[in-house]
């Protein structure tokens, strides 16, 4: 049995000889230079033939696209870049829901979210419908489920990315989230390895440590990494995250090599991922334009490591052609093998075998499945299942338009890293419909809140990348050190709402009404107007500590 047999004949690839034989001769006709642009996912933003020529050109083993909300533009443009490439690509996308979906599909909750409905099967529902309308686009992995723990509530990157702080609830959601996209034809991906969420630091600007103790990451982490391993996923993602007490146990000398990011850690991709868990599919890089790969050390040296270490990916490329010459240059001079670059081009290649995208992967998607009305049905019942009641000391709900008729509004609005800051909510809107009077405060206007019935803080804040910290910013909602110092809620009733992080408590405890609905998307405000004026109950489970560890939070 040669390489290419025993690697994909195996779990998660799982290849019949046809296909086994369709990676075998696609690889005997590559040339190196093929080989080298074939281990490159770049990011792929906009349309038009121009951006179909650009990723032709470059030739990689697929793209990561982010897609903007004109879909005849963008499913052309992916029509005409599959139909020109010489080998099919992998086409991956961030299926986390929220603002997160397909800004042309359904709807549907975030994981924070449908963890806080705690209903496995609603989860693999969700994780169906966006498997089958990414298929539609054409999108055929997800770099999820993220299984980070969210530990530490001050963690600005796990948060609603996650699924809670409760391992054996991780699993099953994670578990749910992977049968549903990969039984739908999309690659799922566990990630961040070795795990995310007990240091409160951002990768994307830092390296991050996971400082547990073998025993402690066994219990947590490593088990749901097994059990992930254990359920078929095709793909984990290496993180720039360190794990020194693995490292340790291995090499008790081995100094700062220990809080190595496993992006470029042998010992962590090859020695305990592939060797100790058994993991026979791709792993593919975090995105290694972020600080917490770059920090580490000079490109030159940092790009080929990913390889060597044992990813089977390099993920996004601020310059691709001089990438593309550090992987050239390290094979040339023997930091990077042929045997490693052939090991990865059998798994990138089993993958899109596995994908059955030799047989599919230069036709155009099928565009009809892509927006389904059932679909949106099913999403909004599980959706209206999330808003939680965090607490309610004075009483104040449900609101009505007639006690609670002129209304103030203090909102940060919505908050993405990939959206801009600030994007309006359709909440306030809502509520005018309704029969309120509704004021959103301005630093220019200052508006006496004693002067209404009642008081909003909506907060949008899903997670957010390289913002390094969310909190309860006083100062820029209220306008300034005056408004930041304020507060009525003790002659005003006054509520503060959380499409988004569930963690405000912390900066407020006192605030006497919260409700968390983790995700910023409309069909998630109007759900929480539902039941916050009575019309539906509050159903939601928090799956984390919304009171951060503080006693007097919870009065």
């Amino acid at each position: 049995m040669d390489q290419i047999d025993r690697i994909l004949s195996a779990p998660p690839f799982n290849l019949d000889s046809a296909g086994r034989d369709w990676v075998r001769s696609t690889l005997q006709g590559m040339d190196e230079p093929a080989k080298v642009r074939q281990l490159f996912v770049h990011i792929c933003f906009g349309t038009g033939a121009q951006v179909v020529d650009r990723i032709t050109a470059l030739a990689p083993a697929g793209i990561t696209k982010f897609f903007g909300p004109d879909a005849t533009a963008e499913l052309d443009t992916l029509d005409a870049m599959r139909a020109a490439a010489l080998i099919p690509y992998l086409i991956s996308a961030d299926l986390e829901g929220s603002r997160m979906s397909l800004p042309f599909g359904t709807e549907v909750p975030n994981p924070l979210a449908l963890a806080a409905v705690d209903d496995v099967q609603a989860s693999e529902t969700i994780a169906q419908i966006m498997a089958v309308e990414a298929r539609a686009a054409g999108v055929n992995w997800s770099f999820t489920p993220v299984i980070d723990i969210n530990a530490l509530f001050r963690s600005p990157i796990v948060a609603t990315r996650g699924l809670g702080s409760d391992p054996a609830r991780i699993r099953e959601h994670a578990l749910a989230h992977i049968r549903g996209l990969q039984a739908n034809g999309v690659a799922a991906t566990a990630k961040h390895w070795p795990g995310e969420g007990h240091d409160d630091r951002d990768q994307h600007l830092v390296t991050t440590i996971n400082p547990l103790t073998m025993a402690e990451w066994n219990e947590t982490h490593g088990a749901l990494y097994r059990a992930a391993i254990d359920a078929g996923v095709m793909a984990v993602m290496s993180a720039h995250i360190a794990f020194p007490a693995y490292i340790h146990a291995r090499d008790p000398d081995a100094g700062i090599d220990a809080y190595r990011p496993a992006s470029t850690s042998p010992l962590l991709n090859e020695t305990l991922l592939r060797g100790e868990l058994g993991f026979n599919g791709v792993i593919v890089s975090d995105a290694t334009p972020m600080a917490g790969f770059g920090a580490w050390a000079h490109r030159d040296e940092m790009l080929p490591q990913v390889v060597s270490s044992g990813c089977d990916v390099i993920l996004f490329s601020d310059e691709p052609e001089a990438d593309i010459a550090r992987i050239e240059t390290a094979l040339a001079d023997g930091r990077l093998t042929r045997t490693r670059l052939d090991e990865a081009m059998i798994r990138i290649l089993g993958l899109k075998a596995a994908l059955t995208l030799h047989k599919s992967g230069h036709e155009p998607a099928d565009r009809s499945r892509l927006f389904n009305p059932e679909n949106a049905a099913l999403a909004q019942s599980v959706t209206a299942r999330t808003p939680t009641l965090v607490k309610d000391t004075q009483g104040l709900l449900p609101l009505s338009p007639q006690k609670h008729h002129r209304v103030l509004v203090y909102t940060t609005g919505i908050v993405t890293p990939l959206h801009g800051d600030g994007q309006p909510m359709a909440f306030p809107d809502m509520l005018r419909a309704e029969g309120f009077d509704v004021t959103l405060h301005t630093p220019e206007t200052h508006p006496d809140p004693r002067d209404f019935d009642l008081v909003l803080y909506l907060m949008g804040e899903e997670t957010l990348l390289t913002r390094g910290r969310i909190f309860l910013d006083w100062n820029r909602l209220t306008g300034g050190m005056h408004g930041a110092m304020q507060r009525h809620w003790h002659q005003v009733p006054t509520a503060l709402i959380s499409f988004g992080y569930p963690y405000y408590l912390y900066d407020a405890p006192r605030l006497p009404c919260v409700v968390n609905a983790y995700a910023t998307m409309d069909t998630m405000q109007r759900a929480t107007l539902d039941c916050l004026l009575g019309r539906a109950p509050f159903l939601g489970k928090s799956p984390v500590d919304a009171f951060c560890g503080l006693p007097d939070a919870r009065f």
